[in-house]
């Protein structure tokens, strides 16, 4: 009997290890593991590579996610340094000079490779629980939209896990293309959009491990709100972001620091925008301004060498239309901004004395035009002036 026993815990044991090492990617892994170096430092190449290798959306992206996952070790001496304000390409730069890299580094590396493989991807920023504890230290994944549905993905925690101080390799298939309901277990987005649920977990939930379905919260249609998120442009696009983060309440340091990087990025977005629109109003301005005074100078040539009518109310047409554009543009400037509001109003007073100077001209020209050639030429030795815009 004791024999029996044995035996069969030795088969128990054998199923469990055979069961263990299965890996239903081991083909696709392989392969994307060929891809040749010289390729690898460029997420373009790779995505090249990729695309052209495997035929399916979930190849490419498993493609993509070992690759990485296999490749990029885990930085230990910087995983306390998650930074919001490096930029993306820095990030993605950084982990395939250095074949080293933080969350953000694997996350953005995987939606870059996604995204230019033509698979809509999303870096996703948040906190994790593991073990009944939420993590102090903000963490990055990935979202991609494959075959008409949202997968959710973790090449980070996908890749090994650190113990004693060190980073074990070693691939966990649980965070490749997980279904968001799964992987909300054990992460939180900042922003509950990007938990891809109709009846997304709140902050409190997500502490107390309640992560079940609740049908009684009010229904939230996560792929309208996603396509009409898309439709936005950057700047309400963090707007909206910041509302749905308030709305679930600051119970985390990260999450308040989180939401202040976002308001700064607004406010600094919003001011690169306005001196945008205010020194593209000056440059139609100054290009009004030309054509008049090209106009004005054509007209002291008693309109020599002769041009069609056409054209030559085209010279103030166009003037005018630059000078409109202008008055378009500052009107995204307040009148009170600090910087820019009495630069708006000293530019706006000379646009609409020069849109009066170009309405008195195209006065002259109507009656010029109504006249005989005999009788056009008496016109100019009436009272000239030339506008300077100064």
């Amino acid at each position: 009997m004791k024999k029996i026993l044995s035996l069969l815990l030795l088969v128990c044991i054998t199923l469990s290890a055979q069961k263990k090492t299965v890996n239903p990617y081991a083909a696709i892994d392989a392969k994307a593991l060929q891809i040749p170096d010289s390729l690898t430092r460029s997420t373009d190449k790779m995505a090249a590579w990729f695309k052209s290798s495997f035929a399916t959306e979930k190849d490419r992206t498993r493609a993509a996610f070992i690759w990485i996952a296999k490749t990029i070790h885990y930085d230990l001496d910087n995983m306390f340094a998650l930074n919001f304000y490096e930029k993306r390409e820095e990030k993605i730069d950084k982990a395939l000079k250095t074949r080293k890299g933080i969350c953000a580094n694997y996350a953005e590396l995987f939606a870059d490779i996604s995204n230019k493989m033509g698979i809509k991807s999303y870096v996703v920023e948040g906190y994790t629980r593991q073990n009944g504890f939420t993590d102090y230290i903000p963490h990055a994944w990935c979202a991609a939209f494959v075959d008409g549905s949202w997968f959710l993905y973790d090449p980070t925690w996908g890749s090994g896990y650190v113990n004693g101080g060190k980073f074990v390799p070693r691939i966990n298939n649980a965070y490749y293309e997980t279904m968001p309901k799964v992987l909300a277990k054990s992460h939180m987005p900042f922003d509950y959009l990007w938990q891809f649920m109709n009846y997304p977990i709140t902050t409190a939930e997500f502490y107390q491990g309640k992560t079940e379905l609740d049908r009684s919260k009010p229904f939230f249609d996560y792929p309208a709100q996603i396509a009409a998120y898309e439709k936005l442009d950057r700047i309400d696009q963090l707007k909206a972001s910041a509302k749905r983060i308030e709305e679930m309440g600051l119970r985390n340091s990260m999450i308040f620091d989180r939401l202040q990087h976002i308001k700064m990025e607004i406010d600094n977005d919003s001011n690169k925008q306005k001196t945008t629109l205010y020194n593209e109003a000056v440059n139609d301005y100054n290009t009004g301004i030309n054509e008049m005074n090209a106009f004005i100078e054509y007209r002291n040539k008693q309109f020599k060498p002769a041009m069609p009518d056409g054209d030559i109310e085209g010279m103030l047409l166009t003037s005018e239309s630059k000078l409109n554009s202008a008055v378009k543009k500052l009107e995204g400037v307040s009148r009170d901004d600090e910087h820019l509001g009495a630069s708006k109003t000293q530019l706006l007073k000379s646009i609409q004395d020069a849109l009066k100077q170009v309405m008195e001209y195209r006065d002259w020209l109507d009656v010029y035009f109504g006249k005989s050639k005999s009788q056009r030429k008496g016109m100019f030795y009436e009272k000239r002036s030339i506008w300077s815009g100064k």
